[in-house]
């Protein structure tokens, strides 16, 4: 089991979807003018936006949906622009790029989601290496992260994060290659139960079911007892990241409740409402602070129709 540093929200009672569309990601230039809008709090979503016509379609036609998120590399005339080439193998080395706006310069101003401006994913495409980070912004709009990989490969960077005037998050995703020799690994059986690290153990209770909202509730225990004294970890008690095996859509929420609401326990169980697209094989990926350290448990899971035998 490989773990990581995340893996951004939420709502008491939060129902995320992450939509039904199946395309894969195109690259697109640009797009319409974003609308102003108040800003929301909470940041679970897919970076999808479902229900909103998509440009050049037909009146009183069906409504197209976008991709899931990160699929993308450009979305409403927001761009990822890398400024680093590759990845460094073994070693430890900035990773620079820049989110472009619609404007053409690149993106200074952001509302922040779950304290931080803005929250990137980097996963090998055979779905290791999972990291979250979070890079630092220069003035100028320039975003920089010490990056490090242990393998070589095809590199998925995600980066998800909400522009000033919108009022939701983009997602968007290039890939970056870290050179060498590549060998990719097979995803592991679907399980119920993961290590985190250092006597760690977490229980995934619950199934994943395409076009519902599915409720997954994750245990996380310490040599056998039950953590109870989970610490906050950017405003919440976990953060759950869901990749699907192929083409790498992403999904990130938040539990139900968080910290100081009264009524969220601080552990053991984290529960999440999580909405798929499709029916096929996903890798969660859990975050959680406990002691001052943020540990990953890491799942494989088969999200099926009703009636068919999950892993």
């Amino acid at each position: 089991m490989r773990t990581g540093y995340k893996i951004g929200g939420y709502l008491a009672g939060l129902a995320v979807v992450f939509t039904a569309a199946l395309g894969v990601g195109q690259v697109t230039g640009g797009g319409p003018k974003p609308e102003a809008a108040t800003e929301r709090p909470g940041h679970g979503h897919d970076g999808a936006d479902t229900g909103r016509s998509t440009p050049g379609a037909r009146p009183g036609g069906p409504v197209p949906t976008r991709p899931p998120g990160g699929l993308q590399v450009a979305q409403d005339g927001y761009r990822f622009v890398p400024l680093t080439s590759t990845l460094v193998t073994g070693a430890t080395d900035e990773f620079s790029f820049r989110i472009i706006g619609p404007d053409g310069a690149p993106v200074t101003g952001y509302t922040p989601t779950h304290d931080k401006d803005l929250h990137l994913i980097v996963v090998r495409r055979d779905l290791t290496g999972f990291q979250h980070v979070h890079p630092r912004m220069a003035g100028d709009g320039t975003w920089s992260v010490p990056l490090s990989t242990e393998a070589a490969g095809q590199f998925r960077l995600i980066a998800d994060f909400q522009p000033h005037g919108l009022a939701e998050n983009v997602t968007l995703g290039l890939d970056v290659p870290a050179p060498g020799d590549y060998r990719p690994v097979p995803l592991p059986a679907p399980a119920r139960s993961a290590s985190a690290g250092d006597g760690y153990t977490v229980t995934l209770d619950g199934d994943l079911e395409p076009g519902t909202s599915s409720t997954l509730t994750l245990t996380v225990s310490r040599y056998g007892r039950p953590v109870t004294d989970l610490e906050p970890y950017l405003a919440a008690y976990g953060h759950l990241v869901a990749l699907r095996d192929g083409d790498l859509a992403y999904l990130h929420v938040h539990p139900e409740g968080g910290p100081g609401d009264g009524q969220t326990q601080a552990g053991p169980a984290v529960t999440f409402q999580v909405e798929v697209p499709s029916a096929g094989t996903y890798r969660l990926f859990l975050d959680f602070q406990h002691q001052g350290t943020v540990r990953t448990a890491e799942f494989t899971v088969l999200a099926a129709t009703a009636g068919q035998t999950h892993g």
